[in-house]
């Protein structure tokens, strides 16, 4: 009965080791021609993302071995942290501006990206927010619930906006109505929230000129073929040529500088053109099996706060992963978001292995 009980556990637990070691080995495939060019090694980004995987592993492993509710009394300081350091960001001279946005502090290859530390900050808080009402008996009392919730998500999601982050934004929203929904918040009030925050997000995607353009490119990215559908067009070409089985690995023509962030935000598209229609179905089908256990675990754990959690942290990753690949495949708009545990990027890899050793370990004390 044991080995039953820890059978999701350790799933969640291979499946997550799959796509890093999977991951590190296409950032190596997907960026060795522009760090040959830039740096003068085929191996930059490759070692970077190792250690990034290092530190990630122990975070994994110590949040796994961690029972989950002690993360309870962390909440608020990890929230008042994480708001420091999206105001940071913000601060000229302090946040480092790559691109356009502001999303980073630190210097050279030692930078962190403070709005994936949001995602978990925020995702504890309201998890334990709604659980403390459920214990009170309060659970409906919105003025106590969705209010609080909806104001700590509500200045987290303006601070992401400013820098700005529309992507991120979008997967935290997410990851809050989850909860909200897994903690019993009455239908009508989620509703009208999500209808708010699509009329929101659409506003802010048609609000700003380069959102507006990435928004046509989607739509008809022939129709400006050299510039805002230049991207687009490039994953596709490289998908396309992949067929079923693909170019093979590290016989990508897209990464030779033709396809923009290859071995970050698209790196789905070096996938699918080396390895094919069988290696990019080989990587959604993880995420899937990583989404079906997250889902079991949320729905055998008694405990509210553990399965409010299991329950945000599975569709952080479901969520995302489809947004990622929605926006390489074309029928999504471009948002920047990574693909988690694969694409090049420190921060995104530490703090999702860390959640993913929470669930894990909520997995393991699951009834």
């Amino acid at each position: 009965r044991r080995a039953q009980a820890n059978t999701p556990a350790l799933a969640i637990l291979g499946l997550v080791a799959t796509l890093v070691l999977f991951g590190l080995v296409m950032v190596i495939s997907a960026s060795s021609v522009t760090d040959l060019k830039d740096h003068g090694t085929t191996w930059f980004s490759f070692k970077r993302q190792a250690l990034w995987a290092a530190v990630g592993t122990f975070g994994l492993v110590m949040a796994y071995r961690l029972h989950y509710r002690r993360w309870r009394q962390w909440v608020g300081p990890m929230l008042i942290g994480t708001v420091v350091l999206l105001v940071l960001v913000l601060v000229p001279g302090v946040g480092t501006e790559v691109n356009g946005s502001s999303r980073w502090l630190g210097v050279g290859a030692l930078r962190i990206q403070p709005s994936e530390f949001a995602k978990l900050a925020v995702l504890l808080f309201i998890a334990k927010l709604l659980a403390d009402r459920e214990r009170e008996g309060k659970a409906h009392v919105v003025a106590l619930t969705l209010k609080p919730a909806l104001i700590v998500f509500g200045g987290v999601a303006a601070l992401l906006m400013l820098q700005p982050n529309l992507g991120t934004t979008i997967v935290l929203g997410a990851i809050v109505l989850t909860v909200l929904y897994v903690a019993g918040q009455r239908l009508h009030h989620l509703g009208g929230i999500a209808i708010v925050g699509g009329l929101v997000a659409g506003f802010l995607a048609f609000g700003a000129s380069y959102r507006r353009a990435r928004m046509t490119a989607f739509l008809n990215p022939w129709a400006d073929p050299g510039d805002t559908g230049y991207q687009t067009i490039q994953s596709l070409v490289g998908i396309a040529s992949g067929g079923l089985k693909g170019v093979g690995l590290g016989a990508s023509r897209a990464k030779y500088e033709f396809l923009p962030e290859a071995h970050t935000d698209f790196i789905f598209a070096i996938v699918a053109e080396e390895l094919g229609l069988i290696g990019a179905a080989f990587v959604i089908g993880l995420f899937l099996a990583l989404a079906y256990f997250g889902i079991r675990v949320a729905l055998s754990t008694a405990d509210t706060f553990g399965r409010l959690v299991a329950a945000g942290i599975t569709a952080w990753f479901a969520v995302q992963a489809f947004m990622n690949i929605g926006v390489v495949v074309a029928v999504l708009p471009i948002t920047g978001v990574p693909l988690p545990f694969v694409s090049f990027g420190g921060s995104s890899l530490v703090v999702t292995m860390v959640a993913a050793g929470i669930l894990a370990n909520i997995a393991s004390h699951a009834d």
